[in-house]
C-alpha cells in the first residue's frame, strides 16, 4: 500500500505516533488510508450540506474495509463573489484547490481519494488534481438545488438577476423584486440551472468519475445520502482493481464530456475547464473541438437558463445517462471507456431510458441539429471565442451593430441601467480576461441587465472575460487573445461596426486591415489593476481563454 511508506517499519515510528494522537488504532493504520476531500463551507449555498455527504462517505469506506480521514478544500461561491472584487478571486481558486489537494494527498500518502465538491471551480480543480495525484479516486458532489417557485413558475438565479434588471427598467415593482429575492433559491445545493457547477458535476459522470446521478440528484433527497455511501464503498473496489483516474480520464473521455456538454446545453464555462483538465492528462485541447462535435451532436436539452426545465426535470427524466444513451443510438460516443463503476460507458448505460422527451428531446427530434457551444472565430478573436449557441434568440444568431466599448465591468453596466444602450448596439467589455482581470470575471451582472432592459433580443455583448452558466443571450466570451496582451479587441473604438454570425462561425470587426494596424501601433498596455499578492502571481503565469487559462511557468 501506498500509505505504508508513512505506517510501517521501525523508521515510521515517528509517523505512527503522530497518527496515535489523531486518535487511530493499530487496526485502522493496517487499512487503506482514504483521503476524503470535503468542500464544505458555511457561505457556499451548494457545500453547506457537504458534511452530511463526507459522513455518508466515511461509513462507506469503513464499510467497505478502509480508514477515512477528511481533509478541506476551499470553494467560492460566484453568486455572492460577483459584481465586485470577489469575481477575480473565483477562477483562480480553480488551480489554488488543484495544487493544495496535490500538496495533502502527496505529503501524507493516502491511498486513495474520495473528492467531495459541489460549486463553480470546486469541481474541475479537484479533477485536476484527481489527474494530477493518479491514485484510486471518486467524485460525489452535493447534489442541485430545487428551483425555486414565483407567481406559479419555476424560478432560479439567473431569474433573479434579471429581476434586478426588470427593476431598473421599472417592469417590475420593489415587492415584486423581494418576491423573486426570497424565493428563487429554496434549497442548499448547487444553483438549479444548468450552470457552471451543475454542468460540470453533469460531465463528472460522463468522464467516467463520478456514479450515476451524481450530477442531477438533488442535494436534499436522501438518495444522495445514499449515493454518497456507495461513493465510499466504490473507492475501495476502485482501489482493490487498481484502477486511476487516467485509466478513466483518457482522450475518449474527454471527448464524450464535450459531445455531452452539446447535447445538454453547459455552461460557456466547461470550455474553460475541459480544456483545463485535458491538460493535465497531456492531452493537447484544441477549442475547435467544439466546432467539429457541434456539428454532428444534437442539442436535446433546453434547461435554465436556455429553456423552463431545470436539474430535477432532468433527474427524474433519466438523468445525464439517458442523455448518453439517446446520444449512443447515432453512435456519438466511445462507449468502451472506463468508469468508476468498474464497468464501460456502454454496460453504464444500458437500458437508462429517456422518460420525459419534454425535458431530452429524442436525438432525432433534438432543439437542433447542432450542438449547445459554438467557438467563433475571426479578426477580432483569432484564437476563438466561445458562445452558448443553445441559449441565443434566433433573431440574434446573425447580427452587426455599433461597438459600444467599456474598459471595465462597470462602467457598461451604469450605461445598460442608465438607458445609454439601444437596439442593434454590440456591448464590448474588455480587459477582463485572464490576465487582464486579473482572473477573469464573470459577466453575468452585464448579460442579466441587458435581458431585464428588454433588449436580449436585440444587443450583443463580447468580452475577453468569461459567463456564468446563468448568463443567456448573444453573449460571446474568452475572446482571444485578450485586450491585456494586446489581443485585437484592445483596438475597438467606439462605434466600429461588429458582425457576428454564429452559424458561420464567425466574429468580425468591420474596419480595414491598415486602420487596424495603425491601431495597433499606437497601443500601449493597460496599468496592471492588481501589483501584489496571489492575483499578481497568477497574471504572470496564466495562458488565455482558448487555452483554458492554465498557468505555466513564463518564458524569458
Amino acid at each position: 500500500m501506498r500509505s505504508d511508506t508513512v505506517t510501517k517499519g521501525s523508521q515510521q515510528a515517528p509517523h505512527r505516533s503522530l497518527m496515535n494522537a489523531l486518535g487511530l488504532t493499530k487496526e485502522e493504520m493496517e487499512r487503506p488510508l482514504v483521503g476524503i476531500v470535503s468542500s464544505y463551507n458555511e457561505i457556499v449555498p451548494g457545500h453547506m450540506n457537504l458534511d452530511k455527504i463526507v459522513e455518508a462517505v466515511k461509513m462507506g469506506v469503513a464499510m467497505a474495509g478502509g480508514t477515512p480521514i477528511v481533509f478541506p478544500a476551499i470553494a467560492v461561491c460566484d453568486g455572492i463573489a460577483m459584481g465586485h472584487i470577489g469575481m477575480k478571486y473565483s477562477l483562480v481558486t480553480r488551480d489554488l484547490i488543484a495544487d493544495s489537494t496535490e500538496a495533502m494527498a502527496l505529503a501524507h500518502q493516502f491511498d486513495a481519494l474520495v473528492m467531495v465538491p459541489n460549486c463553480d471551480k470546486n469541481v474541475p480543480g479537484l479533477l485536476m488534481a484527481a489527474a494530477r495525484i493518479n491514485i484510486p479516486t471518486i467524485f460525489v458532489s452535493g447534489g442541485p438545488m430545487l428551483a425555486g417557485h414565483v407567481k406559479g413558475e419555476k424560478r432560479s438565479l439567473s431569474s433573479m438577476f434579471e429581476a434586478v434588471g426588470a427593476y431598473a427598467a421599472g417592469t417590475i415593482t420593489e415587492e415584486e423584486l423581494d418576491e423573486f429575492e426570497c424565493k428563487v433559491c429554496p434549497t442548499c445545493g448547487s444553483c438549479s440551472g444548468m450552470y457552471t457547477a451543475n454542468s460540470m458535476n453533469c460531465l463528472t459522470e460522463v468522464l467516467g468519475m463520478g456514479l450515476k446521478g451524481n450530477g442531477t440528484i438533488p442535494a436534499v433527497y436522501s438518495e444522495r445520502i445514499r449515493l454518497a455511501k456507495h461513493a465510499g464503498m466504490q473507492v475501495m473496489e476502485l482501489w482493490r482493481k487498481n484502477i486511476c483516474p487516467r485509466d478513466i480520464m483518457t482522450r475518449e473521455a474527454v471527448l464524450n464530456a464535450l459531445t455531452v456538454d452539446m447535447a445538454l446545453g453547459c455552461s460557456t464555462n466547461s470550455m474553460l475547464h475541459l480544456p483545463a483538465i485535458a491538460h493535465e492528462i497531456g492531452m493537447d485541447f484544441e477549442i475547435d473541438f467544439a466546432n467539429g462535435i457541434s456539428e454532428k451532436t444534437p442539442n436535446l436539452c433546453h434547461l435554465a437558463p436556455a429553456g423552463p426545465t431545470y436539474i430535477e426535470d432532468l433527474n427524474e427524466a433519466g438523468g445525464v445517462y439517458a442523455v448518453m444513451n439517446e446520444l449512443d443510438k447515432k453512435g456519438l460516443l466511445y462507449t468502451d471507456c472506463m468508469t468508476v463503476t468498474g464497468k464501460t460507458v456502454k454496460e453504464n448505460i444500458a437500458g437508462c431510458i429517456n422518460k420525459n422527451p419534454e425535458v431530452i428531446r429524442p436525438v432525432d427530434h433534438p432543439y437542433s441539429e447542432t450542438g449547445g457551444l459554438a467557438v467563433l472565430k475571426g479578426n477580432l478573436a483569432p484564437d476563438g471565442s466561445v458562445v452558448k449557441r443553445s441559449a441565443v434568440v434566433e433573431e440574434m444568431m446573425v447580427h452587426e451593430g455599433p461597438a459600444r466599448v467599456f474598459d471595465c465591468e462597470d462602467d457598461a453596466i451604469k450605461a445598460i441601467k442608465g438607458g445609454e444602450i439601444h437596439p442593434g448596439d454590440v456591448v464590448v467589455i474588455r480587459y477582463v480576461g485572464p490576465k487582464g482581470g486579473p482572473g477573469m470575471p464573470e459577466m453575468l451582472n452585464p448579460t442579466s441587465a441587458i435581458a431585464g432592459m428588454g433588449l436580449g433580443s436585440s444587443v450583443a455583448l463580447i468580452t475577453d472575460g468569461r459567463f456564468s452558466g446563468a448568463s443567456r443571450g448573444a453573449s460571446i466570451g474568452h475572446v482571444s487573445p485578450e485586450a491585456a496582451v494586446g489581443g485585437p479587441i484592445a483596438l475597438v473604438e467606439e462605434g466600429d461596426i461588429i458582425k457576428i454570425d454564429i452559424p458561420g462561425l464567425k466574429l468580425e470587426l468591420d474596419v480595414p486591415e491598415e486602420e487596424l494596424e495603425r491601431r495597433r501601433k499606437a497601443w500601449q498596455p493597460k496599468e496592471p489593476e492588481v501589483k501584489t499578492g496571489y492575483l499578481a502571481r497568477y497574471a504572470a503565469m496564466v495562458t488565455s481563454g482558448n487555452r483554458g487559462a492554465i498557468l505555466e511557468i513564463p518564458k524569458n
